[in-house]
């Protein structure tokens, strides 16, 4: 029994949805295209899960929010799958991977063959038992990875509105749902051992903003520690959380955001894998010319850095899964993957924006006690990563373009005492590519040298500055999902 498809997307992720649209738009033919996904529901965008999903009030729910309205884009219900000749293989796990001779194993035992295969499959969330900690099962302790660990989520908070809620990690996950559980009126405790919040990202002095922020919305943080053990009732429910510093918190409910690990297992053995991922080429490409990965699960080279890297974020895996499917569809018109690693998020009131990469020297500006301030990252002599909260669309796309530019900076203090002005001037008056240009008045401390890779300076910089709009309306908008 098995089924044979010219294409096969393997996950039902974001990635899965925004290559759908991609085959669609390139003209795939009907029943040439299966996504197969281990959730029952079709593609969407994941962001809501953590943000709109949560709220208490007039909650984003399904179908608003499936891809691809997250690129203000159609939105690909399942309605839209059948039409298009898509067939949508949901509720589905796969067992086992044949590269070689083109196959995936369902566990129902159904063998599906492929021509071509897009490896989807994201990550999974690390869980408390991988760190020696029991109680995952409990039901009062929750995950937020799928449209199910939300739920789950929803329904304990609804039971532990007015009591006390511990968040397990400091990054991304922990942040965002501490948000939410302060907007549903629940008390939160953040506990994790680093030293401040969002650490992979923040500096010390933007981390500390946003934890005196969350401070004034009631969370509390014990840092430097970490879960040793829960104490359990009779019915197996969660009533206390025990740290290695022996502090011991009540709760009735836990939150926990400990960090995500790829899902490689299927070709572990067949495919070359690198930084914990699926190693790829620029056309995101495995080692097996047949094969292909995006998302979460590939690690592909960032030309802006001139190395391989993982990106954990929804803007690479919606622009890395367009990317293949061109390279697929039309190998000999598609180029190489030019893309500006960018992160995002909105908490509370506050909304930011990152772009490049943080290494180096960091040079801070802005007034961090009002609502606008960033960062620059200087290495080697050249801007290679830029910081910003509380920006205009303009301003956004200002710190997207010289970021992705790579001006050589040779004054630091004079980049600090100009701040954001310096990116609005570079975008405002960017240099031509083959030339060598002072910035507006900056005098000859700060020098904009032609950029690393020259093609920045003209279709890289109109892609920065269309995902800084993109995301300073994203931003806004995601409020109602």
């Amino acid at each position: 029994m098995g089924r044979a498809f010219v294409y096969v997307i393997l996950g039902g992720g974001v990635a899965a949805g925004y290559a759908a649209l991609e085959f669609s738009n390139r003209g795939v033919s009907h029943g040439e295209l299966c996504i197969i996904s281990e959730e029952s529901v079709a593609p969407y965008e994941r962001p809501a899960l953590s943000k709109g999903y949560l709220l208490p009030e007039a909650p984003a729910r399904l179908p608003a929010f499936h891809t691809c309205v997250g690129a203000n884009e159609e939105r690909l219900t399942p309605k839209w799958y059948k039409e298009h000749g898509i067939e949508l293989v949901l509720g589905t796990r796969v067992i086992s991977a044949d590269v070689r001779r083109r196959t995936l194993l369902t566990a129902a035992g159904e063998t599906i063959s492929y021509k071509i295969l897009i490896v989807a499959t994201g990550a999974r969330a690390l869980k408390l038992e991988e760190f020696g900690v029991n109680g995952s099962d409990a039901e009062n302790v929750c995950y937020l990875r799928d449209l199910t660990d939300a739920n789950r989520l929803v329904d304990v908070m609804r039971s532990s509105s007015g009591g006390n809620a511990v968040v397990i990690g400091g990054g991304y996950i922990g942040m965002e749902c501490a948000a939410s559980l302060v907007i549903n009126k629940i008390n939160v405790t953040m506990v994790f051992p680093e030293a401040q919040c969002m650490p992979r990202l923040f500096t010390p002095k933007i981390a500390s903003f946003y934890e005196d922020y969350y401070k004034s919305k009631g969370v509390e943080f014990v840092k430097g520690t970490a879960l040793s053990s829960f104490d359990m009732d009779a019915d197996g429910k969660v009533v206390a959380v025990n740290l290695r510093d022996g502090k011991r918190l009540l709760v009735d409910m836990v939150v926990v955001g400990i960090g995500i690990r790829p899902n490689t297992s299927l070709f572990e053995g067949q495919l070359t894998l690198e930084k914990g991922g699926i190693k790829v080429n620029e056309k995101m490409q495995s080692s097996n010319s047949s094969v292909y990965a995006v998302g979460d699960v590939a690690a592909f080279p960032v030309k802006l850095f001139g190395e391989t890297r993982r990106l954990e974020h929804v803007d690479s895996a919606r622009k890395c899964a367009r990317h293949a499917v061109a390279a697929i569809m039309e190998p000999e018109k598609s180029g190489e993957f030019d893309y500006v690693p960018f992160f995002y998020s909105r908490i509370f009131a506050l909304s930011w924006q990152f772009y490049g990469d943080n290494v180096g020297e960091v040079v801070h500006f802005g007034d961090f006690s009002g609502n606008t301030f960033g960062a620059y990252w200087v290495n080697k002599g050249h801007l290679v990563g830029s910081f910003l909260e509380g920006g205009t669309k303009e301003e956004y796309a200002a710190i997207a373009m010289v970021t992705s530019l790579k001006p050589a900076i040779e004054d630091l203090a004079e980049l600090e005492s100009r701040g954001l002005s310096y990116a609005m001037a570079v975008s405002r008056k960017p240099p031509p590519p083959s030339q060598i240009t002072n910035v507006g008045d900056s005098g000859p401390s700060l020098v904009l040298e032609k950029p690393v890779y020259p093609w920045h300076a003209t279709a890289g910089v109109i892609l920065a500055g269309s995902i800084a709009a993109f995301a300073y309306w994203y931003g806004r908008r995601r409020r109602r999902w």
